[in-house]
């Protein structure tokens, strides 16, 4: 069975979850996640300048991470291996979804990708006993220019599901500040 390529905006502006083309038969399946015109199609230029690669364990949360100014980078996530809970918070002044957050579920079993457009943070939340997730990005990573907002930022009060093992951070994520605190796009 055959089905087509789709991408459907969700709650934040500018934001897609795209769910891939597949072609399934006795010896597995074939995947499509990827096709420029259908985001040529949505106003969106598809131009990726790098491509990072992350596994992490049950309980990792990574985020919530953006790029200051100039050096925003628009977000292309795919987790092919296990499942991860992944947020956007829209950063965006101009947006009328500002200060708002989704959440979806990326999974080697769905094989969806999130498109994140530009001025937004992102982070998630690995439900799985690892994950591996493949990130393509439209600028390059400038360390100077990290930002980010605690997961647990009481003005976004994400609903991060609740795990038998304790979450896992990096120093750097148990230190960024709020959302009233970071640095927004104009």
């Amino acid at each position: 069975m055959r089905t087509e390529i789709r991408a459907e905006e969700l709650g934040l502006s500018g934001v897609y979850l795209i769910t891939p083309s597949s072609y399934h038969d006795a010896r597995g399946g074939f995947f499509k996640n990827f096709e420029e015109r259908m985001l040529l199609d949505k106003g969106i230029k598809p131009y990726f300048y790098e491509e990072f690669f992350t596994t992490s364990k049950k309980g990792v949360i990574r985020g919530l991470h953006y790029q200051r100014g100039e050096h925003s980078q628009a977000k292309f996530i795919w987790c092919f291996k296990g499942r991860i809970f992944d947020v956007v918070v829209d950063l965006r002044k101009y947006s009328p979804t500002f200060g708002k957050w989704i959440s979806v579920d990326l999974s080697e079993d769905n094989m969806k990708t999130l498109y994140i457009p530009r001025g937004m943070a992102h982070g998630f939340l690995t439900l799985s006993e690892e994950a591996s997730i493949l990130y393509k990005m439209d600028n390059r990573f400038s360390p100077e220019n990290e930002r980010g907002i605690g997961y647990n930022d009481k003005t976004l009060g994400i609903d991060w599901p609740k795990m038998e093992v304790n979450y896992i951070l990096s120093a750097k994520d148990k230190n960024w500040g709020t959302f009233a605190d970071c640095e927004k796009f104009d």
